[in-house]
């Protein structure tokens, strides 16, 4: 098994993991509040779940992109440079 980014083993520490589904809701269906997604680089806040966005995880931390500046950084997402590089 492995552990999550900053060492903790959930299975080992006894916690049992509450994740959500694909439709905003979690195992007991109530609906839970996902944070408003904003794009790391141009700032653009994404309306609704967007599809077309990508996702980047650099040093342990989600990042999201919107579809036009990872149209534009297409070749370095490619090259796994990370954002900073852009």
């Amino acid at each position: 098994m492995t552990s999550l980014p900053g060492g903790t083993n959930h299975a080992s520490a006894g916690t049992a993991h509450h994740g959500t589904d694909r439709d905003g809701t979690d195992r007991d269906g109530e609906r839970v509040e996902r944070p408003a997604l904003v794009c790391a680089r141009c700032g653009t806040p994404a309306e609704g779940l967007p599809p077309t966005w990508t996702c980047s995880v650099e040093n342990g931390a989600r990042r999201y992109f919107c579809d036009a500046c990872s149209r534009e950084n297409l070749r370095s997402i490619e090259g796994r440079l990370d954002s900073a590089w852009w």
